[in-house]
């Protein structure tokens, strides 16, 4: 078929119905990582300790902010952080919200990856535990579904199926996806919910808006960039269609409750859009949020940002209409 010739052309930033601070987001200028290509596990290693470096000290606030505590931990050899609130109603003290950070599998290591979890839990009244998978240099393929799946059947001793969430955004939205998967291969019983943001469900490059939002992403910016390579480098040669990579070619009967999270400039809109519809001609409840003008995971940048309290308000109100049913 013959491709759509585009011209070029200048993009206002969208002010109807954005709030000022989602508006500074919008308006940033284009990641300046997403030409990062290093060679070596190391080297990824590297940029990801200088990217935590900025996000670990803005934490403490955050937590006041959120009037959570973390704890630092291990379950079965796995590293995670317990995030616990300082008020959890009834309804949700037998709940438990198990998280994936993002960052393409090869950033957010350790308290860096923590940030989604403390607003869940602050704004959703959860206990989460945030799932501080192995990354490269130090493992790789399967190793963060591995991790996270360790941690998965460790609160299914204690906590009933129906009372379990899973929820993640981009590289933490595939895995979360990819745990459902991994859960029906192995016979293990179905999450009550599930909160796949923005998800890296297709890392094969298929998809309308990884080409519509190139250079409009000012988070991922290129089909090409940073993150492309991550995922290929932690893949480490295995087959990048295999739906435990890419989640969006499983089959999704059966998959619990889902609820979907993008902006209209994010680059994996589209890897949004075709799991909504693929869980929905499975048969599967799901909603899908798409917000005004923000690019990659914007929704959950700041924690003071409408559209955040927002975005976690609608995914908090979702496990509570679903878990435990």
């Amino acid at each position: 078929m013959t491709p759509l010739q585009v011209p070029a052309k200048t993009l206002q930033v969208p002010t109807a119905d954005i709030s000022p601070e989602m508006q500074k987001f919008i308006a940033a200028p284009l990641n300046p990582g997403w030409t990062f290509h290093p060679k070596t596990g190391e080297e990824w290693r590297a940029m990801a300790d200088k990217i935590a470096a900025g996000v670990v000290p803005g934490l403490p606030a955050m937590q006041e902010r959120m009037h959570v505590k973390v704890e630092s931990s291990t379950i079965d050899g796995v590293r995670v952080n317990i995030v616990t609130p300082d008020d959890i109603p009834e309804q949700n003290r037998d709940k438990v919200i198990v998280h994936v950070h993002g960052g393409c599998y090869v950033y957010f290591p350790g308290a860096s990856g923590t940030t989604e979890a403390i607003m869940m839990a602050g704004f959703g009244h959860y206990k989460v535990i945030a799932v501080d998978y192995r990354m490269p240099p130090e493992a790789y393929f399967p190793a963060a579904l591995d991790d996270a799946m360790t941690v998965y059947k460790s609160v299914l001793k204690t906590t009933a199926p129906k009372n379990v969430g899973i929820i993640g955004t981009s590289a933490g939205g595939a895995l979360t996806l990819e745990m459902v998967v991994k859960a029906k291969q192995d016979g293990l019983p179905m999450p009550g919910a599930i909160a796949p943001g923005t998800p890296m469900s297709d890392v094969t490059k298929t998809g309308d808006s990884f080409y519509t939002n190139e250079f409009v992403d000012n988070v991922l910016v290129s089909p090409t960039g940073f993150c492309d390579d991550a995922a290929a480098f932690y893949a480490h040669g295995h087959d990048m269609k295999d739906p435990l990579l890419s989640p969006v070619y499983a089959d999704m009967t059966g998959f619990p409750p889902a609820i979907l999270t993008t902006g209209t400039r994010d680059q994996l809109l589209s890897n949004t859009v075709r799991v909504h519809r693929k869980l929905r001609r499975a048969g599967v409840v799901a909603d899908l949020n798409v917000y005004e003008g923000e690019s990659h995971a914007q929704y959950q940048f700041d924690d003071r940002v409408p559209e955040t309290k927002e975005a976690f308000g609608e995914i908090a109100a979702f496990f509570g209409s679903y878990l435990g049913k």
